[in-house]
């Protein structure tokens, strides 16, 4: 319990001085809005990009351990965007955002220093291959599912353009898709563009943690408490219970298993907002999710590992 609180604490810290800083106007919204444009629009998509054009695709690519995964990713996707609809009669655009949040796990910051602290850093393969296709799956997929609940009013055959514009506009998947290019064609690139995507990248994180701070003090839980639970019970436990179940039948070994499952059961992660907030919707849902998830997973992932084998 102790090392799973050394490793989010930092996390706190940032997100909580980023509330101190607006609380106490040191602050203002409005630079907080203009931080969180520059981290999602920036800084993140080359921290994606940095990533996946120097990540070894052949080593990282597990087909039952991913297909375990990210079945119980589009799983958590569907109950938490069909309960955001039916059971608090959310908007089908809050609906999507929310159904993000529940399949957006924070994989980087908690999964991946949770399970070296808890197996050693020789268990972490399976935690990279995940990481290897995690934001191109959620966004792609989070951002179909908006563009078609956006389509109102639109006709049937002009919603797969729509729906192409969207993710061929978006600074996150531009990033993703010029990495994969990077790396699939061997280019390489000058040390000086490496080193100044490398500097931007090292800002993607604290950026946004800090932003989400100011975030938090907008949009407090009030009203939405009900909602945010039911995220954090889906991102939380059903997300981990699913992996378990397909991860067992798929026969994966001890590794990857325990890989799957502790990445599965973290807290969402600050992507969850950047989704809301790219398209205005859901966003104290979303930041919420990710500040009450990353405390609740202090106790639920030490439940995890004690049952883990």
């Amino acid at each position: 319990m102790l090392d799973i609180l050394t490793v989010v604490l930092p996390v706190f810290l940032v997100i909580g001085f980023g509330y101190l800083a607006v609380w106490r106007a040191y602050f203002t919204e409005n630079a907080v809005d203009g931080l969180m444009k520059f981290a999602q629009n920036f800084a993140i998509p080359c921290l994606l990009f940095g990533a996946i054009s120097t990540l070894d695709l052949q080593q990282n690519f597990d087909v039952p351990l991913l297909f375990s995964f990210y079945s119980g990713v589009v799983a958590a996707f569907i109950a938490g965007l069909l309960g955001a609809r039916f059971f608090f009669a959310r908007s089908w655009e809050d609906s999507v955002a929310i159904g993000f949040c529940c399949l957006f796990s924070n994989t980087l910051l908690l999964g991946l220093p949770i399970t070296e602290r808890a197996y050693g850093s020789d268990a972490l393969l399976g935690n990279y291959a995940i990481i290897a296709i995690h934001a191109p799956f959620g966004y792609l997929l989070g951002i179909t599912a908006m563009e078609l609940a956006r389509a109102k009013g639109t006709a049937l055959h002009q919603i797969p353009a729509k729906v192409i514009k969207a993710i061929f506009t978006n600074a996150l998947v531009l990033a993703i898709g010029l990495g994969f290019v990077v790396n699939l064609g061997n280019i390489p690139l000058p040390t000086v563009l490496t080193d100044a995507t490398s500097l931007m990248a090292r800002a993607a994180l604290p950026a946004a943690l800090f932003g989400l701070g100011g975030v938090l003090f907008r949009y407090r839980p009030e009203g939405d408490l009900r909602t945010i639970l039911f995220v954090c019970a889906i991102s939380l436990g059903l997300h981990p219970i699913i992996v378990w179940t397909l991860g067992g039948a798929a026969g994966l070994s001890t590794e990857a298993f325990r890989s799957a499952v502790l990445t599965a059961s973290v807290a969402p992660g600050i992507n969850a907002y950047v989704f809301a907030n790219m398209y205005g919707t859901a966003k104290r849902v979303a930041a919420s999710a990710v500040l009450i998830g990353t405390v609740l997973s202090v106790f639920t992932t030490a439940i995890w590992i004690s049952v883990l084998p």
